[in-house]
C-alpha cells in the first residue's frame, strides 16, 4: 500500500517537472581500465603515494607503486593521469535508509518501517528504490555502497547491503539479509510530546517488562530454529534462523552505557554476533567493548554532546578514544539524503586525534568487516571489486571532495544528480 501511495505521490509532481531524470546504470566493464599517478588510500591504513590501480572485468589486478612496476600500457584500453588525486575505496554507508525514503516531511514516499513490536520478517531489501533521486547525491561523494535499514518497533526487520548503480532491487543486492535490527528499550524517559520545555529524565517503569518481552521472543525463536520440523511454519522465526550460526548480525540500537553493556551480555547468553548502532556512549564502555570484541557503527559526528556534563566536542573525539582502545568501529549517517555527507564525519573526527588512514578504514573496511563483506570489497587489493573513486582533493574533507570518476564493479557510473542539474538550470539564467 506505502508503495502505491508513493507511485501516486510522484505522478502528482511530475507534470510540475519536479522530478529530474535518474541516471542510467552503467553497463558491465568491457574494457581494461588503468589509473596511474594518484595518492592511493588503500583502506587498511596504507597509502600508496604514486599508484598504479588496473582491473578487468570488475576486479582489481593491479594495486601497485608505478615508480616499482613495469605496465603495458597497449592492455588497456582507458588510462586516467590522476596525478595530484586520491583514489580512494568506495565508502559505505551503513544502518542507512537510502532508498527508503524520499521525502521526509512526505509519508507516502516512506517505506521504512512496519506496524507492530517485533517484525524480524521485514525485509528492507524489497522496499528498496533503485530510483531514488537522493542515491546519485550520495554517489558523488563517494558513497558507492549502503546498508538499507529498517526502523521503528522493537525489532524492525532486516537489513541488506546494496551497491548504488542498479535497474531494481534485485540488481542492487550485494548481500541480502545481513542482520535482524533490535531496538533495545530505554531505562529513563523523558515524558511529554516532543515540544515544549526540555523535562528530567526519569524511571521508565515498563523497562523491565520490555527487556523480559525480548527474552521470551528470543528464547521462542531459539527453541523453534533447535526444532527438526516444527509442525507451523513461523515467518518471524524463520526469519531469525541465521542468527543462531551467526550468518547473521545482530544489530542493537541503544546510546546509553548501561543498556549497552546489557545489550551485549543479552546477546552472548545466546551465542549472537552482536554490532551495536549509536551507541553515543561507547567512549564509556570502551574497555568493555574491547574484551568482548563488539564492533560499533557509530552515530553522527557532527552534533551535541549527549549530556549537558560533556565535553562539547565530546562526540568528535569518540572515534578516536575507540581507536585507542582498539575496539572496531565504522562512521554513519541518519537519515538518507545526509549519507552524502558521511565522509565528513570521518573528516571531523581527524581533527580531533583520529589518524587520518583509520578515519579512512572506517568509511571502507572497517565497515566491510562489520558487514561481512570484506572479502570482496572495502579496501584496494587485487581480486576484491573495482569499487573505487577519484577525487581531486582529500575526500574527507568538503573544501577539497570533488569525485571526478567513480566504478562499481568496474562499471563507470554516471556521476551526475539532480543538485547538478539545478546548478547548470540556474547557472544558465543568471548568466545572461
Amino acid at each position: 500500500m506505502i508503495k502505491v501511495y508513493k507511485l501516486i505521490f510522484l505522478s502528482l509532481l511530475a507534470p510540475l517537472g519536479l522530478i529530474a531524470q535518474v541516471p542510467t546504470p552503467a553497463p558491465p566493464q568491457k574494457q581494461p581500465i588503468l589509473i596511474l599517478g594518484a595518492t592511493a588510500h588503500l583502506g587498511n591504513g596504507s597509502v600508496i603515494q604514486n599508484s598504479a590501480i588496473g582491473f578487468e572485468n570488475g576486479k582489481l589486478t593491479i594495486v601497485a607503486d608505478a615508480t616499482t612496476i613495469r605496465i603495458d600500457r597497449s592492455k588497456y584500453g582507458k588510462i586516467y593521469d590522476a596525478a595530484g588525486k586520491h583514489v580512494y575505496p568506495g565508502f559505505i554507508a551503513p544502518d542507512s535508509r537510502l532508498g527508503l525514503v524520499e521525502i521526509d516531511a512526505a509519508r507516502p514516499t516512506q517505506d521504512f518501517a512496519e506496524v507492530g513490536a517485533m517484525n524480524p520478517n521485514t525485509r528492507s531489501i524489497v522496499a528498496y528504490n533503485t530510483d531514488s533521486e537522493v542515491t546519485p547525491t550520495v554517489r558523488s561523494n563517494g558513497v558507492l555502497l549502503a546498508q538499507v535499514t529498517p526502523t521503528g518497533g522493537t525489532i524492525s526487520g532486516t537489513s541488506s547491503v546494496v551497491q548504488l548503480d542498479a535497474w531494481n532491487w534485485e540488481d542492487a543486492a550485494y548481500r541480502t539479509d545481513d542482520g535482524i535490527h533490535l531496538n533495545w528499550p530505554n531505562p529513563q524517559t523523558r515524558g511529554g510530546f516532543g515540544f515544549g520545555e526540555p523535562q528530567e529524565p526519569r524511571r521508565n517503569e515498563q523497562y523491565d517488562k520490555d527487556v523480559l518481552a525480548i527474552r521470551q521472543f528470543f528464547d521462542e525463536a531459539r527453541a523453534y530454529a533447535q526444532a527438526t520440523a516444527p509442525k507451523v511454519k513461523n515467518l518471524k522465526f524463520e526469519a531469525m534462523r541465521g542468527l543462531w550460526d551467526k550468518k547473521q548480525n545482530l544489530y542493537v540500537h541503544t546510546d546509553n552505557a548501561r543498556t549497552i553493556q546489557e545489550a551485549v551480555l543479552f546477546a552472548e547468553n545466546y551465542g549472537l554476533r552482536v554490532v551495536l548502532a549509536g551507541a553515543n556512549d561507547a567512549w564509556l564502555v570502551a574497555d568493555f567493548l574491547k574484551i568482548h570484541d563488539v564492533p560499533v557503527i557509530l552515530g553522527r559526528t557532527q552534533r551535541l554532546p549527549t549530556r549537558e556534563d560533556e565535553d562539547v566536542d565530546q562526540p568528535f573525539k569518540t572515534a578516536a578514544q575507540l581507536h585507542e582502545k582498539g575496539v572496531l568501529f565504522a562512521f554513519s549517517e541518519t537519515g538518507a539524503w545526509r549519507q552524502r555527507n558521511l565522509a565528513f564525519q570521518a573528516g571531523q573526527a581527524v581533527g580531533f586525534g583520529l589518524p587520518k588512514e583509520a578515519a579512512v578504514s572506517a568509511l571502507t573496511l572497517n565497515t566491510a568487516k562489520i558487514l561481512q563483506i570484506d572479502n570482496t570489497c572495502g579496501s584496494l587489493e587485487t581480486g576484491k571489486d573495482a569499487t573505487l573513486f577519484i577525487s581531486e582533493g582529500d575526500a574527507l574533507d568538503m573544501r577539497t571532495c570533488t569525485v571526478t570518476a567513480a566504478f562499481i564493479q568496474g562499471r563507470e557510473i554516471n556521476l551526475d544528480n539532480k543538485q547538478k542539474f539545478l546548478n547548470r538550470r540556474f547557472e544558465e539564467k543568471y548568466r545572461q
